[in-house]
């Protein structure tokens, strides 16, 4: 007895290839914060799918928005963990 598939995997594609609209600015956080993890990670395009042009743009937009204080570089100077005190 073969063993059937049970989901097919949805095919991934770069949002911003699909959508031209769609602005990649360090201006927009809201945007960029798709692409990172909560620790502060930057996403391997082969997991969103964005496209190897979009992805180095994505990143170096990410790291603008980083010295800017816009978007965080740790979970330690995320706003949304707070630190332990004795």
């Amino acid at each position: 007895m073969a063993f059937k598939k049970k989901f097919a995997p949805r095919r991934k594609f770069c949002r911003f290839c699909a959508d031209k609209n769609l602005p990649l600015d360090y201006k927009r956080p809201d945007i960029l914060r798709d692409y990172i993890t909560e620790r502060g990670k930057i996403i391997a395009r082969r997991i969103t799918g964005t496209c190897a042009k979009h992805q180095r743009a994505l990143t170096t937009e990410i790291k603008r928005a980083r010295q800017m204080a816009l978007l965080f570089y740790t979970t330690v100077h995320s706003t949304d963990v707070k630190k332990k005190t004795v």
